[in-house]
C-alpha cells in the first residue's frame, strides 16, 4: 500500500515553476516575519520609532538648506520643506525595499541552511514590513501638506488622482521588490555587488526629481531621465499633492511595464540560485 504524506517536498526543475501558492500557505510564518523585520530594528534603541519621523525630517531639513538656501535649486514654487518631504517619502520606501532585500541570501544563510520554507518569504516580508513605516512618513507628509494648505500657500492639488498613490506605491514596492532579489542573487557568487548597493541607490536618487523639479532638466537630458522608472511615479506623486511636476501617462505604463518584467525576471533568477547558494554563500 503506497504511504500518504501531510506534506511532499519535490525539486522544482522548471525555470517557470513559481510556486507562489507556497507562500500563502506560509502565510504564518510571513506575518511572523514582518513583526521581526520592524520590532529589530528598533528594540535597543533610546527613541525608538520616533526615529520614523527624525530621519525623513533630518533629510528635508538637510535638503532645504544645501538645494535650496545654498544652491538656489529651483523647486518650482513650492515651499522648499514640502517639495523635499514629498520626494523623499517614497523614494524612502524604495530605497529600504531594494537594500535591504538585497542581501536576503547572504543575510539568511543561517536559517535557510536549516529548515525549509519559500526563500521567497524573506524579501516578501521586507517589503511589507516597510510599507508599516511608509504608512507612517506618508501620514506625516500629510500632516505638513495640509498645514500649508491651510495657511494659503500657493499649492494646487489634483485631488482626483489621490486615489492612484497606491498605486503608484505599488509599482515603487515592484521595483524596489525586482532590484533587490535580482541583487540578491547576483552576490551568492559576486560579492563586489554588496559593496556598490548603497552607492548605486545614491547615485539613483540623483537621477530621479527628489532635489530638483523635472521642469528645470534640459531637454536633451530630460528623455534620459525618464528612462529611470522611478522618475515618472515621483512626478505623478508631486503632481497629485503639489500641483507640479508632470502626469505622464505614456512614462507610467513604462514604469509600470518595467517593473512587471523586472519582478518576473529576478523572480526567476531568485528561484535558480535559491537551489544551490548554500555551496556558493
Amino acid at each position: 500500500m503506497k504511504e500518504r504524506w501531510d506534506l511532499e517536498i519535490k525539486p522544482q526543475d522548471k525555470w517557470y515553476h513559481l510556486d507562489l501558492g507556497a507562500i500563502w500557505a506560509y502565510k504564518d510564518l510571513l506575518l511572523l516575519m514582518v513583526r521581526r523585520d520592524f520590532v529589530s530594528v528598533y528594540k535597543q534603541t533610546i527613541l525608538g520609532p520616533l526615529w520614523l519621523f527624525i530621519q525623513p525630517i533630518i533629510t528635508t531639513l538637510t535638503f532645504t538648506i544645501i538645494f535650496g538656501n545654498i544652491a538656489h535649486i529651483s523647486t518650482d514654487g513650492i515651499p522648499p520643506i514640502l517639495f523635499y518631504l514629498s520626494g523623499i517619502t517614497l523614494w524612502t520606501y524604495f530605497a529600504d525595499c531594494l537594500t535591504k532585500t538585497s542581501g536576503t541570501f547572504i543575510a539568511n544563510a543561517g536559517v535557510f541552511g536549516k529548515v525549509y520554507f519559500p526563500r521567497l518569504i524573506m524579501p516578501l516580508s521586507v517589503l511589507i514590513s516597510n510599507l508599516v513605516k511608509l504608512a507612517i512618513q506618508l501620514l506625516m507628509f500629510l500632516i505638513f501638506w495640509i498645514y500649508f494648505l491651510s495657511k494659503g500657500t500657493d499649492i494646487h492639488p489634483h485631488y482626483l488622482y489621490i486615489i492612484t498613490v497606491p498605486f503608484l506605491i505599488l509599482i515603487m514596492a515592484g521595483l524596489g521588490l525586482g532590484f533587490g532579489i535580482l541583487i540578491s542573487s547576483l552576490t551568492t557568487k559576486y560579492r563586489d555587488l554588496t559593496f556598490l548597493v548603497g552607492f548605486g541607490v545614491q547615485l539613483m536618487m540623483y537621477a530621479s526629481p527628489i532635489v530638483y523639479p523635472l521642469s528645470v532638466v534640459p531637454g536633451k537630458y530630460k528623455f534620459i531621465l525618464l528612462l529611470n522608472p522611478v522618475t515618472s511615479i515621483i512626478e505623478a506623486f508631486k503632481f497629485t499633492f503639489l500641483g507640479t511636476g508632470i502626469w505622464n501617462w505614456n512614462a507610467l505604463l513604462y514604469s509600470i511595464i518595467f517593473m512587471i518584467i523586472l519582478v518576473l525576471l529576478s523572480v526567476i533568477v531568485f528561484k535558480k540560485v535559491e537551489k544551490t547558494f548554500m555551496d556558493t554563500v
